[in-house]
């Protein structure tokens, strides 16, 4: 009897530690959570502009922040690599920046575990083969500072253990490439907006006319905060917006002097709401000459 009473009290405590351990396994650890990336753009006025993509990085609030810095010839900030941590990014290769509008995105990391804490800042790293295509001639693009150490972007992010977080990095090319001077350089001194998916609304919409380009501007009243394009079958789609009320300006594109074509009227949508989690879609739009 006192055999079997031992027995009976063993097979309960080997399946206590099977209980146990089933449920450590499936619930999502406390101290990690998941990751992704993805980078949309700005509408320029160029043929194409092609980067290099060749890594995603964070740095959390408790990485050395008394790392030494060094101005380069170009007088921007080099910063070393302390406390900066890869994301492994995937896709990585050469794109073409225009390509990534109307609603079309690069996806950069996806759902990768990383620590939870405090996140400072993301870098976008490039490497060495990025151009710019204007009239159909290609010209390099200068990029010192983006080839040593990335685009930095603040983000102020805390990451709690358990969830997943969705950024978004939109690249403004416009303001981007800048000329030098009587040179002939053309550098790319980024201009980046980061925003996480969770804390922001999509602003989407259509337009009808299928003989004119177009360019949205969403404002805040006093910045321009984003601004896209259509796509072939007119629809468009502004992601990673903060909450609040916006100002929507449809710009459509004008015959060239010397050609022929209808000029349409510009449309201005105001008191447009974005609410966090959300897809706020716009009436389709029919421009008018």
């Amino acid at each position: 009897m006192k055999f079997l009473k031992s027995f009976k009290l063993l097979g309960l405590l080997v399946l206590a530690l099977i209980f146990a351990s089933c449920n450590d396994n499936d619930n999502p650890s406390n101290d990690t959570a998941n990751i992704s990336v993805k980078l949309v753009d700005e509408p320029g006025d160029y043929d194409n502009v092609f980067v290099e993509v060749v890594d995603v990085l964070v740095k959390y609030d408790n990485a050395d922040d008394d790392a030494q810095e060094d101005m380069d010839q170009d007088g921007d900030v080099d910063e070393d690599d302390a406390g900066w941590v890869s994301l492994n990014a995937i896709n990585t290769g050469v794109y073409d920046l225009l390509e990534l509008t109307g609603g079309v995105s690069l996806d950069l990391v996806n759902d990768e575990e990383i620590e939870a804490g405090f996140i400072k800042d993301i870098r976008l790293v490039l490497g060495d083969d990025n151009t710019v295509v204007i009239d159909g001639e290609t010209f390099p693009l200068n990029t010192p500072s983006a080839q040593q150490s990335g685009l930095k972007v603040k983000v102020d992010q805390a990451i709690e253990g358990g969830f997943n977080y969705d950024f978004i990095l939109d690249f403004d090319v416009d303001r981007s490439i800048v000329m030098a001077g009587n040179s002939g350089n053309i550098n790319l001194k980024p201009v980046l907006r980061a925003s996480l998916e969770i804390n922001s609304g999509t602003l989407a919409g259509s337009i009808t006319n299928d003989d004119v380009a177009v360019v949205i501007t969403v404002s805040d009243g006093v910045d321009d905060i984003a601004t896209t394009t259509i796509d072939d079958m007119g629809n468009f789609e502004v992601p990673g917006l903060s909450p609040g009320i916006y100002t929507v300006s449809v710009t459509p594109e004008v015959p060239a002097e010397g050609e022929e074509g209808p000029v349409y009227l510009e449309v201005v949508l105001t008191d447009v709401e974005i609410e966090v989690g959300t897809v706020t879609t716009l009436e389709a739009i029919t421009l008018v000459e």
